[in-house]
């Protein structure tokens, strides 16, 4: 490296150091949010399947990442995520092995919001390149080697108008394109240029506002399409032209937030707010309707399929198993409270928002079962009186992280 990046932020925030890593994103890593393919599925193998007393071994614990819910991206040795320092948002790297601090680059103002803080969303690494997207809107694209700021934008400049509690969307990039969701009458959806952050093309056929949700990259009937959803609809764009090809009303309340999931030719989506879920059936430029209920009515902790089974928490019944042909509950349980899940080598591994209580589960249609638990700690003191513990888990090369606001857990989950 011959360049050495020096980003003055200001006395209170470090100057960045250079990011040092590869440029390949291997197997076990964990690049953007819900994992490479969106599913929050990884198919790491060889992990723990019963947690002694007390939890997992404690790798490190890193301490200052400031306010924010942002999630992780890890790739190549390098964990990123999103956190504020010196009045200003950031995107942090650490050595995802040891959680030495590697630099810090800043991404722009402070969101401010009556539940916390700070960033939202999860970075996305491809290539040479981590993009991050601040609760603002700004969407920066830096080197992943130096940390060099390559290109900057704003959703307000794609007519993009800020939801109420800041955008959350963690980018998708595929080939020369980034794609994401300003919303707003010029069109909710736009690809820009990797180079440069110039815009491709905008799908003006669609013009609903932004909501919390990540676009879900799918393939069917030999097209690649891009689906979203907000409050009024899920719906698909064309990968190449954004023109829309299929659209399904949704009845969103108040926030929309989990990612879609596909398979087989059919669309799942869930919100919570009362609303529940439903099913798609997708066709040529069409999506047919297959079930419509309130059994998976899911806030922001995220849903997840593993073979024909549904995992997640819903609003009243608690956690629950869904069948993801039929729509109907195989089993709840309200053991533990809300919060988010990941999934890895058979089991679910599922927090409490409220008391930060860490679960393995079996993934298992049979019932709830636990294999272990324990409570993180330390838990964050800068967090707002009515936040909770809301950044979703996150497993990557034999490793869970786990995050409360400044304070980053890593543990070794190999075994």
């Amino acid at each position: 490296m011959t360049k050495r990046l020096s980003i003055l932020i200001t006395a209170l925030l470090l100057v960045s150091t250079a990011f040092t890593v590869l440029t390949e994103v291997h197997a076990a890593d964990w690049p953007t949010w819900r994992g490479a393919d969106r599913t929050d599925i990884s198919t790491e193998k060889g992990l723990l399947q019963s947690w002694p007393q007390g939890g997992p071994k404690q790798l490190w614990t890193f301490k200052n990442a400031g306010n924010g819910y942002s999630g992780f991206a890890i790739a190549n040795g390098t964990l990123y995520t999103l956190g504020t320092r010196g009045g200003k948002e950031i995107l942090i790297a650490l050595d995802a092995a040891t959680g030495k601090d590697k630099g810090a680059v800043v991404i722009g103002d402070i969101l401010s919001n009556n539940w916390g803080n700070g960033p939202r969303g999860t970075p996305t690494v491809a290539g040479n390149v981590v993009y991050a997207m601040g609760g603002g809107g700004s969407l920066v694209a830096a080197d992943a080697k130096t940390g060099v700021v390559k290109w900057k934008v704003n959703m307000s400049d794609f007519g993009g108008k800020k939801p109420g509690w800041g955008y959350c969307e963690s980018v998708t990039v595929e080939g020369d394109q980034v794609i994401c969701t300003p919303g707003g009458s010029q069109g909710a959806m736009v690809a820009l240029r990797v180079k440069d952050g110039s815009k491709i093309w905008q799908s003006s056929g669609i013009t609903d506002g932004a909501q919390y949700a990540s676009i879900l990259p799918i393939e069917h009937n030999g097209l690649r399409q891009y689906v979203q959803l907000t409050q009024r609809h899920v719906f698909g764009v064309d990968a190449k032209s954004g023109k829309v090809i299929w659209q399904s009303p949704w009845e969103g309340r108040t926030a929309v937030v989990p990612t879609p999931i596909h398979k087989d030719g059919h669309v799942y989506v869930s919100s919570g707010y009362g609303v529940g879920c439903k099913l798609v059936k997708l066709g040529n430029g069409s999506a047919t309707e297959v079930y419509r209920n309130q059994v998976m009515k899911n806030h922001h902790g995220g849903v997840l399929l593993v073979g024909d089974y549904l995992y997640g928490y819903s609003d009243g019944p608690g956690w629950i198993c869904q069948n993801f042909k039929s729509g109907e509950m195989v089993w709840n349980s309200k053991s533990l409270g809300k919060g988010a899940v990941t999934y890895a080598d058979g089991r679910l591994y599922a927090i409490s928002e409220s008391d930060a209580s860490v679960v393995l589960l079996a993934a298992s249609p049979d019932g709830y079962q636990e294999h272990g638990r324990f409570k993180l700690s330390p838990l964050s003191s800068i967090r707002s009186d009515r936040g909770k513990v809301w950044t979703h888990p996150v497993i990557s090369n034999g490793k869970l992280y786990l995050r409360d606001q400044d304070i980053i857990h890593c543990y070794d989950i190999t075994q």
